[in-house]
């Protein structure tokens, strides 16, 4: 989090953040991450370590939740410390930012493919480059086992 605090918009700089959902204390379960990170209007910092012990992730300016349709704003962001920070932003194409349900989280999209999804039981997930943040893949491979996971909100 320390890291990535100069990438955040200006005025959540300064803000507190803490936990609100993580694998090691609530299990792995998409459903409890959308019940626990449900914040209103709260920003939010997934972050994942893969079983390769890459970390990466996404920030979105709006509280992760279910939805029947694509949400957030140009303010979400991917990014991956793999070796260093690299931060994917915005490019303007679409505005895929975040979309889920009880089976499926996906952040950035285009043509088919996703810059981060995730599954139900988050378990597994993927990264390709999209549109939405032009990325790289975030982790070593298209396809990745969860081994940490992490969403972070505003105090």
């Amino acid at each position: 989090v320390p890291q990535l605090g100069p990438q955040l918009p200006p005025r959540l700089t300064q803000q507190p953040w803490h936990l609100l959902y993580s694998t090691a204390r609530d299990g792995f379960s998409l459903r409890t991450l959308y019940r626990r990170a449900a914040r209103p209007d709260s920003p939010a910092l997934l972050l994942i370590r893969d079983t390769d012990a890459q970390a990466f992730g996404a920030f979105s300016a709006s509280a992760i939740r279910s939805s029947s349709g694509f949400y957030g704003t140009g303010e979400a962001f991917l990014f991956s410390f793999c070796p260093e920070l690299k931060v994917f932003r915005w490019t303007g194409r679409n505005d895929f930012f975040m979309k889920g349900d009880v089976n499926l989280l996906m952040v950035g999209g285009g043509s088919g493919r996703f810059g981060l999804w995730l599954d139900g039981d988050l378990h597994h997930g993927g990264s390709q480059p999209c549109e939405t943040f032009n990325n790289e893949t975030l982790s070593h491979r298209e396809e990745f086992c969860i081994q940490d996971l992490e969403v972070w909100g505003l105090a």
